[in-house]
């Protein structure tokens, strides 16, 4: 048992293999950008609806990496796919230091989604498969802290650096990316070459398992859902709170302050919370917390409102994911799960990209941003039906009475 215990792998390099991957795959090249659009409007590189429409066009991006993420890696290879991620990642923010025509922009943009995709998928992937069965509530949570991370260091961290011009931001942000990546790539060194190899007794197989495979299909779809609850918080929020609100970009910035802290607290309530109530029902619950506080801001924008809004939201995106990837884990096993897990993310990357665009299209044609936010909180009401009924026991249970049940009976 001694020996046992000494084989044990450390958390840390899985713990900083997903954190660097999480921060630059929606932290940086997602949050950061959302920050950055009162200031682009505001300097007359675009307007307001070309700058929203940029935003969408990394959810583009986003989808086109999430469908990739797992043949690109099996033929490249983990190491080499994430450091093209960060590599790009990186490209995309150097890329826009001056003002260029949309085309340009809409460009990098939508390779910033690619790149972020990639490392959402393979990142986390692999660490969770590097990870010994016991630890992986511990890294799949905390891994997803680097979402929040990104939210938190754009909030507090941009607003200075505009001071000194929008250029100097760009730089900053793709220095920052080329630090994380080179980290991230020193961690990743660390873990076992055949990552996950010993856990394939574990795995299942849902394709054999209707029980499982309705499951896994509901978890899906409910993941789908968060992706278009995910976008007015972190598409609209800073713009919306600023110039439609009239707040301005100091308590703007504030909001977007609290929504980082809000994300990097998620995951670490979601660390002590899944041991005691397992994934599906902190998912379950996930859900319909996150609908009520996306919904707030259709109903009241008070400053406790507001800031209630940016918490919960902020806690909850990183929140979701983690319980989203743990929950596949747990059905599927950790050898199958990069593949479900990829086909997760595509499932949510059209959602958001669809959302995108949709509900960038609705509140240009309206005026406002305000009816997103209910829009959002009705789709997410949506996922957590779906995650409630994502339960191979009681599928199974179901399936065994109308196989007891007599031929001419009624069901």
């Amino acid at each position: 048992m001694t020996a046992m215990t000494s084989r044990k792998r450390s958390p840390v390099p899985a713990i900083a293999v997903g954190l660097t991957s999480t921060l630059v795959g929606i932290g940086l090249t997602r949050f950061a950008y959302t920050a950055l659009i009162p200031a682009v409007v505001a300097a007359h590189w675009f307007t307001t609806s070309g700058a929203v429409y940029l935003g969408a066009a990394n959810l583009l991006g986003y989808l086109i990496g999430a469908v990739t993420a797992h043949s690109v890696s099996e033929r490249f290879g983990a190491r080499a796919t994430l450091a093209a991620s960060f590599g790009l990642a990186a490209l995309s923010f150097l890329a826009c230091v001056h003002a260029a025509p949309f085309g340009w922009f809409f460009f990098w943009r939508l390779l910033s989604g690619v790149a972020g995709a990639w490392l959402m998928v393979v990142g986390p992937a692999i660490a969770l498969a590097g990870t010994d069965p016991d630890r992986r509530p511990i890294v799949g949570s905390l891994m997803f802290m680097g979402i929040g991370l990104g939210a938190l260091s754009s909030a507090l961290v941009i607003p200075t650096l505009l001071h000194a011009g929008l250029w100097v931001t760009w730089v900053t942000l793709g220095t920052l990316t080329l630090i994380a990546g080179t980290a991230g790539d020193v961690a990743l060194y660390r873990l076992p070459a055949q990552s996950g190899a010993n856990d394939r007794t574990e795995s299942h197989t849902p394709a054999s398992n209707p029980a499982i495979r309705w499951a896994v299909a509901l978890v899906v779809a409910a993941y789908a859902c968060d992706g278009i609850g995910f976008v007015p918080h972190t598409v609209f929020w800073v713009d919306y709170l600023a110039r439609e609100v009239g707040l301005g970009m100091g308590p703007a910035n504030l909001q977007w302050a609290l929504f980082g802290l809000g994300a990097m607290l998620g995951p670490v309530v979601t660390r002590y919370i899944v041991p005691r109530a397992g994934w599906r029902a902190s998912l379950t619950t996930g859900f319909i917390i996150k609908s009520l506080a996306v919904g707030l801001p259709f109903f009241a924008i008070t400053i406790g409102a507001r800031s209630l809004s940016s918490i919960l939201v902020g806690a909850l995106i990183p929140s979701i994911v983690a319980l989203t990837s743990g929950r596949l884990a747990e059905l599927v096993g950790p050898v199958q799960h990069k593949r479900l897990w990829g086909r997760a993310t595509a499932a949510f990357a059209l959602a958001q990209a669809i959302a995108g665009y949709g509900l960038s299209g609705l509140a240009t044609v309206m005026s406002s941003y305000r009816p997103t936010f209910a829009i959002g909180a009705a789709v997410l009401a949506i996922a957590f039906i779906l995650a409630w009924f994502g339960d191979p026991a009681r599928f199974a249970q179901r399936t065994s009475r109308r196989s007891s049940s007599p031929p001419n009976a009624p069901r």
